[in-house]
């Protein structure tokens, strides 16, 4: 039975995610530390173990996506993004989002989202559509696309996590994971495009934005001047960089998808650390990438953040999980079988506290395994490990923000009825459903 020792420490775990969380950065982690404190001396319990094997293959990771900014790479491939965009203008409510998911898909990261912003708005104002549609969708697509890559900090450590366990009776599998969250991804972008492309008032009806561009220095200011990449050349080894890294990535899943292709003793997790560090080093041997450069960039420093996140965050949730295991199973494992969607609203909560897909799936997931859920219930809503929209507190949606000078794209009085809220629930959720019904057809669950 679970004691009033439990509530106690379980309130010490949340209010050093909460004040973590509030305080940002790297405070999350570091927080980490004063739990273990409080847990392993005020309370006595045996210090669980760190998540190294997560910790080394986040790293690798970043040390590989990182490279591809610093070498010029991630512009090339946003260039070919931006042709897309400005062939098909009308129909840029379903294509930005995609877009985006789809560069989140390639790179492993959603940073990308912060160059595509202001070429997004020039294309929707440009074209009297309603900057707020295809702005929202598309931060939202662009996290939501975090969990289907292959060089994801996220799924990088799913993998890990999940090293050794079965599904469906067979060692669980690179392709296992992918099968759910890619095309459930697929689909969730779909709504969120559909969502999108009918939410709010057309700009020559809004009686808000029509009283702003009768002036006409806001009107200027609106419309402004066009935002491109395209006329843009980038260099031979610029361009090498980006074909380097695409290449170590399909290695990778071919590696994923037939484990025979791997040397004994070769699990997935290491491979990925292995070739992730081979493709930053590729990129510094061809392409004339400055080594010192490459820890100074925006993708690195997140990186680092989300180690030190998950390395105090989940070091601290296995120590007092640990305390609690026999208990908790006894009690949790029974009810989250019948009603499995209850694992996926924790995560998506827990998604929210800590503002990071790699630290809440570093913190649930362990736990969950650890007291008897389903490793096919796991893979099965990956998807719901984003839920950072609900509050818009995230950088790429206070980006889409500042990027909408037509001030359709906000934060609403109530703080949250906001832009991002509906399209990132509608997303998440049909993505998640996805996922489900795609795990009780392939016999996950």
């Amino acid at each position: 039975m679970i004691g009033l020792d439990f509530w106690l420490q379980l309130l010490v775990v949340l209010i050093c995610l909460f004040y973590g969380a509030r305080k940002g950065g790297m405070a999350l982690g570091l927080l980490g530390g004063v739990g273990l404190l409080v847990l392993v001396f005020g309370f006595g319990l045996k210090p669980g173990k760190p998540p190294v094997d997560v910790m080394l293959t986040i790293l690798a990771v970043v040390c590989g996506s990182a490279t591809l900014q610093s070498a010029g790479g991630l512009d090339c491939l946003l260039q070919i993004a931006e042709k897309i965009l400005r062939r098909n203008p009308r129909y840029v409510c379903f294509l930005a989002p995609y877009v985006c998911w789809f560069l989140t898909v390639l790179c492993g990261t959603g940073h990308v989202v912060y160059t595509m912003l202001p070429i997004i708005y020039d294309v929707a104002i440009k074209n009297n559509i309603r900057p707020e549609r295809p702005l929202a969708g598309s931060t939202i697509a662009s996290q939501m696309g975090v969990i289907c890559s292959p060089a994801a900090v996220a799924t990088a450590s799913t993998i890990a996590m999940l090293e050794g366990y079965t599904i469906n009776g067979q060692p669980f599998g690179f392709v296992d994971l992918f099968s759910i969250t890619i095309p459930g991804g697929i689909v969730g972008v779909f709504a969120v495009g559909l969502f999108s492309w009918f939410r709010g008032k057309d700009l020559d009806k809004d009686e808000e934005f029509q009283k702003l561009i009768s002036d006409p220095e806001m009107k200027e200011y609106v419309y402004g001047e066009t935002a491109t990449l395209i006329g843009r050349k980038f260099s031979k080894k610029q361009w090498l960089s980006l074909y380097l890294f695409l290449g170590v990535v399909v290695i990778v899943a071919i590696l994923g998808m037939f484990p025979q292709l791997r040397p004994k003793g070769l699990s997935m997790t290491l491979a990925i650390q292995m070739f992730m560090l081979i493709a930053g080093s590729l990129m510094v041997i061809f392409c004339d990438v400055k080594a010192s450069d490459v820890a100074k960039n925006s993708v690195f420093r997140s990186g680092a953040v989300a180690v030190v996140a998950v390395y105090g965050v989940a070091w601290m949730a296995d120590t007092m999980i640990a305390a609690h295991l026999a208990d908790l199973k006894n009690a949790l494992v029974g009810y989250v079988n019948q009603y499995p969607w209850t694992y996926a609203v924790v995560l998506l909560l827990v998604s929210k506290f800590v503002n990071s897909q790699a630290a809440a799936l570093a913190l649930i997931v362990p736990a969950a395994l650890g007291v008897g859920v389903s490793p096919g219930i796991i893979v099965a809503f990956s998807a719901a490990c984003y839920g950072y929209y609900i509050l818009p507190t995230y950088p790429s949606d206070l980006a889409a923000i500042q990027f909408d000078r037509s001030g359709t794209t906000k934060i609403g009085r109530f703080v949250i009825n906001h832009s991002f809220i509906i399209p990132g629930l509608t997303g998440v959720i049909v993505a998640s459903i996805t996922g489900w019904l795609l795990a009780a057809m392939y016999g996950f669950v």
